[in-house]
């Protein structure tokens, strides 16, 4: 089983910075893809970016392109989701995943965490 456990998240005003964590153990490893989707209330999981095992590729959604960047610690089997220049349009529950092959649809992905609530005031 897999075990992913994230952290960070808060209440900021727009504009500022935060940064998520996400750590992971069990076959959520570093053998997968990691991935940060958030969700807000009534909708669906939306993808927000993706990291590559290995290779470190990066992918990120238009809205968040240029503001957030992804990165991973395959040593600390962790994974970030630095946010710059946050909107209250970024108001969202943020979940961490891992998953063999990723994408941008939620189903496509194997292990989750518990979320993280971001909360950001104008």
């Amino acid at each position: 089983q897999g075990k992913l456990v994230e952290s960070g998240g808060g209440l900021v005003q727009a504009g500022t910075s935060l940064r998520l964590s996400c750590v992971t153990s069990g076959r959520a490893s570093a053998s997968y893809i990691m991935g940060w989707f958030r969700q807000t209330p009534g909708k669906s999981r939306e993808f927000v970016a993706a990291i590559g095992r290995s290779d470190l590729t990066t992918y990120y959604a238009d809205s968040v392109k240029g503001r957030f960047a992804i990165s991973r610690d395959n040593a600390e089997n962790t994974v970030y989701l630095q946010m710059a220049n946050l909107k209250p349009e970024d108001t969202a529950v943020y979940f961490c995943a891992a998953g063999p092959s990723g994408g941008i649809y939620s189903t496509e992905w194997n292990y989750w965490g518990q979320g993280t609530q971001v909360t950001v005031s104008s």
